[in-house]
């Protein structure tokens, strides 16, 4: 379905109602059902065959709908005044009153919550009226959505919906922030680079203990294709297809490139969606290196966890 802001209307009827549906963002399509209703949320689970014990980010339309579900400290509150809306997501201390889902922390402390830019993704929150949880909407470690046609060729018959709003800008999930007291954690990079935080708040990030799953894209095997990645090819090997970046040298065409200009903006907004293009069981796909900063920490995140061994 086309997004407009008559459907927007009716995906948050369909929402309040207990319903599934997808939902564009910038980053990519989410799987969003009523955040309060533990019913929905627990058809988000099974749709994705996603375990129980990795969180969902919950989705509000303003800080003082935050407020109401999740406290929100003074340095979280610099954060949001500084990247909401857009992609940032900050897990924060759950209010002890709240009437959120449980499933939606998976038995934490702490919720995961994020303002979102997209249009359609607000225009849905206003009408609702209070958060939606929202993972990506595929199958749980799989390529993530950045076209609605994505999500058709995986989560088909297990939604109640799909809105269409063409292809996401951003294309990589929301960089993740755990605020706690006066220190931050760098839970998972994503499509706001941690210099730019860094900079803004005049902080450093710090690395928190990864034995415990703390919010969405921990999973060491994530982001997976059917075929098999090599990351930080120069070239490919016989039988591989080539994922370039940057203009081809030593005479070697990829495939497909990412940014022939190697704009990390650009590769992000790519990656997922010709992950895609070029995924097939049985292929091999070599992918070029990409550069640790900037975007390139999300990029490689991403490639990391879609080349981890399966479990």
């Amino acid at each position: 379905m086309p997004y407009t802001p008559d459907t927007a209307r009716e995906t948050a009827k369909l929402l309040a109602q207990g319903g599934l549906a997808v939902v564009p963002t910038e980053t990519v399509y989410g799987l969003a059902a009523d955040a309060t209703n533990d019913r929905a949320v627990a058809r988000i689970f099974e749709a994705k065959g996603r375990p129980s014990f990795n969180p969902l980010i919950i989705h509000v339309d303003s800080v003082e709908m935050a407020r109401l579900w999740a406290e929100v400290p003074p340095l979280a509150a610099k954060l949001a005044a500084a990247f909401w809306p857009g992609p940032l997501t900050l897990v924060l201390p759950r209010r002890s009153d709240t009437t959120l889902s449980h499933l939606v922390s998976a038995g934490l402390e702490t919720v995961a919550v994020r303002f979102p830019k997209a249009e359609p993704a607000r225009a849905i929150l206003h009408h609702l009226g209070r958060p939606f949880a929202a993972p990506s909407a595929n199958r749980s470690g799989r390529i993530s959505p950045t076209r609605a046609d994505h999500v058709a060729k995986t989560l088909h018959g297990k939604v109640d919906l799909i809105l269409d709003d063409g292809p996401c800008i951003v294309g990589v999930e929301s960089t993740i922030i755990k605020v706690e007291d006066d220190r931050l954690f760098l839970l998972r990079p994503g499509g706001i680079p941690i210099e730019d935080i860094e900079t803004s708040l005049s902080v450093t990030l710090d690395q928190p203990d990864m034995t415990d799953i703390q919010a969405p894209g921990m999973l060491q095997s994530h982001y997976a294709p059917n075929a098999q990645l090599r990351l930080d090819a120069d070239a490919p090997e016989v039988g591989e297809l080539f994922l370039g970046f940057g203009p081809p040298s030593d005479g070697t065409v990829p495939t497909e490139n990412l940014s022939e200009q190697a704009d990390l903006t650009e590769a992000a907004a790519n990656l997922f969606r010709l992950l895609h293009e070029l995924d097939e069981p049985g292929r091999r796909i070599a992918v070029a290196r990409i550069p640790e900063c900037g975007l390139g920490l999300a990029i490689n995140d991403r490639l990391r966890r879609a080349a981890a061994p399966r479990p």
